[in-house]
């Protein structure tokens, strides 16, 4: 909730309107107020307000009236309801329309407190849903489908921004759901290339002979069940972009097929030896580690070197928790469209949990989980709705701590435990630990200096130890 939230407070009786003042002024609210509807409506349309407290029962226009024209011309604006215990039913009434809930009279400070106090936080949770919603607005930009502002997607981008004119091959690397074919996508449209095709294949969902069938194409009789011809993808790629998803599974005599193509510009359809050419930019994308497959020989040496001209490393997703509501709302919004639902808003509860999870299958697992928020959610979601193991911090890592443990080390160990588990992200581990990311690096600092101390006061040579009894 943010401070020095702007209520309006709307009543005909003085009493009511000065016990609400000092009870509001005192949460650190700025607080207006109006005898009667008409003097509530210039203010709201003279000042910007966050939420509405009005009685029901007033002379010209009622509480339910004022509602219905706040509900109209200002949307945004929260509305509570005050009214006497045998007017319950209207209330209910007024919630229907639009109000958020309604104090019953007599009042009593810890009501109006809480009941405002979560009014303020659904008006933010809507206002922070909307701007998220806004960002997302992408416009002809065509790196607009690639959600992430943050500094690591933001390098990223900017990268693809500079290489994409180029028609140097561009090897994309990055875990499995990290958005290497929105890349790939951004790279052509970006590209003088994006008025010709951009041809994609996945290497990894063809057995090896029909693999160099799909790339170079066939002659009829090529093959047992080569009924025709047929032109192969690099063939349908001419003038456009080719993008070979998982390249890092291609067999080692494919790989050298594909290294004369990228030297030569030349390739033989499977039962011919007439030379073809075909004007295509190579964009290749694996999950794996091709250094370590090159010196396990698996991977060609000089095919890496060719396809690593320009490299896009994409970030996993818990290494940029700060693109995770973007993209969380992003999901939802698309989901609740897929699905015909209305746009649900995200708790802070949830959002938090979001934030905490490691997200082993990155952006792709974000977006299942939030499909299932959407079906399985209310108007604000709440943590309960996603899957298991989000859901349920529980059972994720434990620590065993021996009884007699000094409570520096305790707090020693479970920092460095935390930071293992995120992969030393010390943001996602103060997020985690509740402590503020300050604290982090002064308990490492302080750990560093005692260890410093250590060595320096204990220098003697080790054969200097006294002897074992």
């Amino acid at each position: 909730m943010k401070d020095a939230s702007h209520i309006l407070v709307v009543d005909d009786e003085a009493p009511n309107r000065l016990a609400l003042e000092r009870i509001l002024a005192r949460e650190g609210h700025r607080v207006s107020l109006a005898e009667d509807a008409q003097a509530a409506l210039e203010v709201l349309r003279t000042q910007a307000v966050d939420l509405v407290v009005s009685d029901l029962r007033m002379p010209g226009l009622d509480g339910l009236d004022l509602l219905r024209v706040v509900a109209k011309e200002f949307g945004d604006v929260e509305y509570i309801l005050v009214t006497a215990y045998g007017s319950v039913e209207l209330a209910v009434e007024a919630m229907r329309e639009g109000a958020y809930d309604f104090i019953t009279k007599p009042l009593k400070r810890h009501d109006v407190v809480r009941t405002v106090r979560k009014a303020l936080e659904k008006r933010q949770l809507v206002a922070e849903n909307k701007a998220l919603r806004a960002q997302l607005a992408g416009g002809d930009d065509p790196l607009s489908p690639i959600v992430g502002r943050g500094p690591a997607m933001s390098e990223v981008l900017s990268l693809v921004r500079q290489v994409a004119p180029a028609t140097t091959p561009v090897l994309i690397t990055g875990e499995s759901g990290t958005g290497k074919e929105l890349i790939a996508d951004a790279v052509h449209a970006l590209s003088p290339r994006n008025r010709g095709p951009l041809i994609k294949l996945a290497c990894a969902a063809l057995p090896e002979s029909l693999l160099e069938s799909e790339l170079f194409g066939h002659e009829q009789g090529a093959f047992t069940g080569a009924t025709k011809a047929r032109a192969g993808r690099f063939e349908s790629a001419d003038g456009g972009t080719l993008f070979l998803d998982e390249v890092g599974e291609m067999s080692q005599a494919t790989q050298v097929k594909l290294l004369r193509v990228l030297q030569e510009g030349t390739f033989e359809r499977l039962g011919s030896n007439q030379p073809r050419r075909a004007d295509v930019r190579i964009v290749a994308a694996t999950n794996r580690n091709l250094d370590e497959e090159v010196s396990e020989g698996r991977f060609r040496e000089d095919l890496y070197y060719r396809l690593h001209v320009i490299h896009l490393h994409l970030p996993p997703l818990r290494a940029r928790p700060e693109d995770i509501p973007l993209l969380a709302a992003h999901f939802l919004g698309r989901a609740a469209r897929r699905n015909d639902r209305p746009i649900p808003s995200m708790g802070k509860s949830f959002l938090e949990r979001l934030r905490a999870h490691h997200w082993p299958g990155n952006v792709r697992e974000l977006e299942n989980a939030l499909e299932r928020a959407v079906l399985l959610g209310g108007e604000v979601l709440e943590p309960e709705v996603l899957p298991h193991p989000i859901s349920d911090t529980r059972g994720k890592a434990h620590i065993t701590i021996p009884i007699g443990t000094q409570l520096k080390e305790v707090e020693q160990r479970l920092l460095r435990e935390t930071l293992a588990y995120t992969n030393g992200d010390k943001r996602a581990a103060a997020r985690i630990l509740g402590i503020g990311e300050r604290t982090i690096y002064r308990r490492l600092e302080d750990d560093r200096d005692e260890l410093k101390e250590a060595d320096d006061s204990d220098d003697r040579p080790i054969d200097d130890e006294p002897a074992q009894p």
